[in-house]
């Protein structure tokens, strides 16, 4: 055969210190480690599934331990209607338990609208609120604390579905509401608290399977403008609009009071500046109606 020239020049390897030497066994050596590692390994398989099963029962025990502090604090529990299967009613939104939630909210914005449902919801549904200040926000004036109050002569119903909301006097911008309880997730402005609300609260007030969804929408959007209005004409504007949602019927939404009645007056309650002269006679006889059932 022809001899092939060297393209390469020979390089001396220097192998690294870094690292341990293997001895080189035998074919029968080999063969007893493999056999002692296969023993070794089912050896440590038994004590990781030994190890989790007592993991497991404490963490069960755990649990059980915590669901008792819970009752035993009055904390508020997953009722049978949020335990079963997931429904399709609502939307074709999924059904889960209800958390205690949080509102954060300033004395100068109080939100009406928590004590609106929980008159209009008392034989229902029951909201229990507990207020709390905070350190940014030593005193909440008068308004507030009638408020509390007012809130506190609400009795609440232990046969009923209940949810737990602890409601803040802080320094903030917008009233916020926080909803999970494992992460900060806030739902911002009152007319989206309501909307929550609405879909976690009693059926008769759950709006998104009623042929009248898109108008109640419309309107909570209507309020949610209202509140930001910063001249007169504006707001004019946005009370001419709301009388012509109303047009001839009882409330918005038909003959039965919906949350959409209740964004309006918590909304209009919230605006001292806008007086009963500036009402049409079709809002004037409508909140009268509402203000029985929602006692503001």
């Amino acid at each position: 055969m022809y001899e092939l020239k060297t393209i390469l020049p020979e390089y001396a390897l220097q192998l690294p210190t870094c690292m341990y030497p293997m001895k080189v066994h035998n074919n029968s050596v080999a063969s007893e480690i493999i056999k002692a590692d296969a023993s070794s390994s089912s050896n440590d398989v038994g004590s990781v599934c030994f190890r989790q099963e007592k993991v497991l029962k404490q963490l069960q025990e755990l649990k059980q331990q915590m669901a008792n502090i819970r009752a035993s604090l009055g904390f508020c529990q997953k009722s049978p209607q949020h335990t079963g299967k997931p429904s399709v009613r609502n939307g074709g939104l999924r059904e889960e338990s209800l958390h205690d939630i949080v509102i954060n909210g300033h004395p100068n914005f109080i939100p009406y609208a928590l004590l609106a449902l929980k008159n209009a919801w008392k034989n229902l549904f029951t909201i229990d609120v507990r207020t709390f200040k905070h350190s940014t926000m030593p005193d909440i004036g008068k308004e507030a604390s009638e408020f509390e109050n007012k809130l506190a002569q609400v009795k609440v119903d232990p046969s009923k579905l209940k949810v737990n909301v602890s409601l803040i006097w802080k320094n903030c911008e917008h009233t916020e509401m926080i909803s999970s309880p494992t992460m900060y997730v806030p739902i911002y402005g009152e007319v989206n608290i309501i909307r929550y609300f609405g879909r976690v609260g009693p059926e008769e007030y759950r709006y998104e399977d009623s042929p009248n969804c898109n108008e109640i929408d419309a309107v909570l959007d209507i309020c949610y403008q209202l509140l930001r209005c910063i001249t007169s004409k504006s707001r004019a504007s946005m009370l001419r609009a709301l009388n012509l949602r109303l047009g001839k019927q009882k409330y918005f939404g038909g003959d039965k009071i919906s949350i959409a009645d209740i964004g309006v007056y918590s909304s209009l309650k919230r605006l001292p500046i806008i007086t009963p002269k500036d009402f049409t006679p079709t809002l004037t006889e409508w909140k009268k109606r509402v203000q029985l059932v929602t006692q503001l």
